[in-house]
């Protein structure tokens, strides 16, 4: 068997799963044959043969596809939602209808309101278990910004919010930390901070702050875990964070003249505060829905 040979076979292995992640992205039947068909050119075109983890490669370069063509399909406006109930057809009937009936009409109208990086999020992670290490190579993003691009994406397609009297109680928390963290009272620190917290902070953060250190910015890491070192980080800091609603959660940022300039994102469990992201990439900022308190 030749190398081609060998390809187009280990491809049709993949083809049905590719097929099924794509119709779930895009919601085309025929946009879906498209990407996959598009996958396949790119394959045949990389001698990509040793590749250890074809299966992994070709949902990575699928996604792209299907990232460009929900942009473009964006910047055109259009509103392919006339189809989105269209049943995949390849002459299969069987494979067909399950995995229509698996992604259902509903849901792809729902995925239709989603912005393209949230949509790519959603449906790697959500159906289809990548992480978001992955995906954030897929969409050129911190694992942070997928989370947060996934979550939000979870909210609305749940139609869910958190109740008010948790909001309220998340932005008392996160009004401690602040204060705290201005005061420089490291006790108060540790108090709203789970044991193991983990602090993740953006390349671009990472590298201001690395900047600023001769005029006392604070050693910043892509990743920091712990109270203790985490409190340490922020103590005797945050005193141009304003308190806002990021999202929908409590969160905090830095503004200039109504520019968000940084942004503190919490994940709060068992009443403390469990992760924090520190996101100053602008791209990834205008993604954030923020309302500054």
């Amino acid at each position: 068997m030749g190398a081609d040979d060998w390809l187009a076979v280990r491809f049709d292995e993949n083809r049905i799963r590719l097929r099924a992640v794509a119709y779930r992205m895009l919601g085309s039947a025929h946009e879906a044959d498209d990407a996959v068909q598009e996958t396949w050119l790119k394959l045949s075109r990389s001698g990509s043969g040793d590749v250890e983890n074809l299966g992994g490669w070709l949902t990575t370069v699928l996604a792209r596809v299907c990232l460009d063509m929900l942009r473009s399909r964006r910047s055109r406006r259009e509103e392919p939602l006339a189809a989105a109930a269209e049943r995949p057809g390849d002459g299969n009937l069987e494979e067909d209808l399950a995995l229509a009936d698996a992604t259902g009409p509903a849901l792809l109208i729902v995925l239709e309101t989603l912005a393209p990086g949230e949509r790519v999020a959603f449906v790697l992670h959500d159906m289809f278990d990548l992480s978001f290490e992955e995906i954030g190579r897929i969409l050129n993003r911190a694992p942070a910004a997928v989370r947060q691009l996934a979550s939000r994406a979870r909210r609305r397609v749940q139609g869910t919010e958190a109740p008010a009297a948790d909001i309220a109680l998340q932005r008392e928390l996160v009004g401690a930390f602040l204060a705290a963290s201005r005061d420089g009272e490291f006790e108060r620190l540790l108090a709203v901070l789970s044991p193991e917290v983990v602090l993740r902070a953006d390349e671009q953060a990472v590298r201001t702050a690395a900047e600023r250190q001769r005029h006392g910015a604070p050693a910043l890491e892509a990743q920091a875990r712990g109270a203790s070192r985490v409190a340490n980080i922020f103590k005797g800091r945050a005193r141009a964070a304003s308190p806002a609603l990021i999202d929908g959660k409590p969160g905090a940022v830095w503004a200039v003249r109504g520019r968000v300039l940084s942004a503190f994102l919490f994940r709060i469990e068992g009443g403390r505060i469990a992760e924090i992201d520190i996101v100053t990439e602008p791209a990834h900022l205008a993604e954030l829905d923020v309302k500054i308190d």
